[in-house]
């Protein structure tokens, strides 16, 4: 029998927290979050998400052991504003057992139906600047800090319950030269004579604050026309400042402004860690700090996190100057390929981006549909 409880408490959010950690303590592709900062996500005082979202946690359970677990959300600015009528499903986990999908999925749909929502859709976070999408090819890769990774008949229980494929995204493995591309070095020095473009390189993270409400904009209207596009709240952009700053390297963050000093597109990427995280094991302390810090100063692998380039400039060869900065900034630090963070698949133009380098689409993910 599948008893399907609502994790409340402290000690039942953790446990709905760390239920992965026993999913996957054998697979070694896995990489496991912070706890402290899962936690922290879910936590309404902590995260001003919830100004505009609902969440409800869920645990399977057959007998005392805990069998799946699954997220309720809904994000109000996604329903009210947008008119996207759907009920939200993120931090699914489960066993091989498609009952026990079911019976978590049918609390997700009685939460949307409560709310007379009309569709169900996730795998996704409270908002588009969370982790998305299940996993469908790539199962041998290890996934990225933003990322999720899942086993492989996670699709197939979807499928044999009526979903259908919803968003897709793709990610991919670049090589990079150990030297400049001639054809970005030479089309770089063009574009910014042409345009009057300069590049902006940082020192310190605490130089990068005063650019990051700017590089936000920039990606509204970058991702706009986006089948996935939630609209980034101020409240959001504070506090992404505050949680992620302590990964920033400002060395691999490079921006280009115009001749009045505006912001006109930026990238951001770095070291990759991946290989801390599985070391960390979930905590940062006593110890599990000290693998970020090497991580951040000793790698040869990076991760592609964001870029946005204001309209105006998209179709001028801006990425060209990003690109030369970052290809000189990981020969600098031994980087000797990058790994891209999902991209959606009907992006083509970003995907484009890729095209002067030796890269591998490596993995797929998507999230699911179904009309409720």
């Amino acid at each position: 029998m599948i008893d399907v409880q609502e994790a409340k408490t402290p000690k039942q959010l953790r446990q709905f927290v760390t239920f992965p950690f026993n999913l996957y303590r054998e697979c070694p592709h896995w990489v496991p979050p912070i706890i402290k900062e899962e936690l922290e996500s879910m936590d309404e005082d902590r995260n001003p998400v919830f100004k505009n979202a609902d969440a409800h946690y869920f645990l399977a359970y057959k007998g005392d052991a805990i069998v799946g677990r699954i997220a309720a959300i809904i994000n109000w600015v996604e329903v009210n504003e947008q008119q996207k009528q759907k009920v939200r499903f993120g931090w699914f986990d489960v066993i091989d057992d498609i009952e026990v999908t079911k019976a978590l999925l049918d609390k997700v749909i009685a939460f949307g139906r409560k709310h007379q929502l009309q569709s169900i859709e996730g795998p996704v976070g409270f908002s588009n600047l969370d982790k998305a999408g299940l996993l469908t090819h790539g199962f041998d890769q290890l996934n990225t800090m933003v990322t999720w990774y899942n086993h492989p008949y996670y699709a197939q229980h979807f499928e044999q319950l009526g979903y259908e494929k919803a968003a897709e995204w793709v990610e991919y493995k670049i090589q990079i030269p150990d030297g400049p591309v001639d054809k970005v070095e030479k089309f770089s020095k063009i574009v910014m004579q042409r345009y009057k473009l300069q590049l902006l390189k940082f020192k310190s993270a605490k130089d990068i604050i005063p650019y990051v409400d700017e590089m936000f904009a920039l990606l509204n209207e970058t991702y706009s026309t986006l089948q996935t596009f939630v609209p980034i709240q101020q409240y959001q952009i504070d506090h992404y400042k505050e949680k992620y700053i302590r990964y920033i390297h400002p060395d691999f963050i490079n921006g280009v402004v115009d001749a009045d000093g505006k912001l006109i597109a930026f990238a951001i990427t770095m070291p990759s860690f991946s290989k801390a995280l599985k070391k960390m094991k979930g905590k940062m302390f006593p110890f599990g700090f000290l693998h970020l810090l090497r991580a951040q100063k000793k790698n040869d692998t990076a991760s592609f996190y964001l870029i946005g380039i204001h309209p105006d400039y998209q179709s001028k060869g801006v990425t060209a100057i990003i690109f030369k900065a970052m290809n000189d900034t990981f020969n600098r630090h031994g980087i000797v390929k990058v790994e891209t963070n999902p991209e959606l698949a009907e992006n083509k133009a970003i995907q484009a981006l890729w095209k002067n380098y030796d890269h591998q689409l490596h993995k797929r993910r998507q999230t699911f549909r179904k009309a409720i």
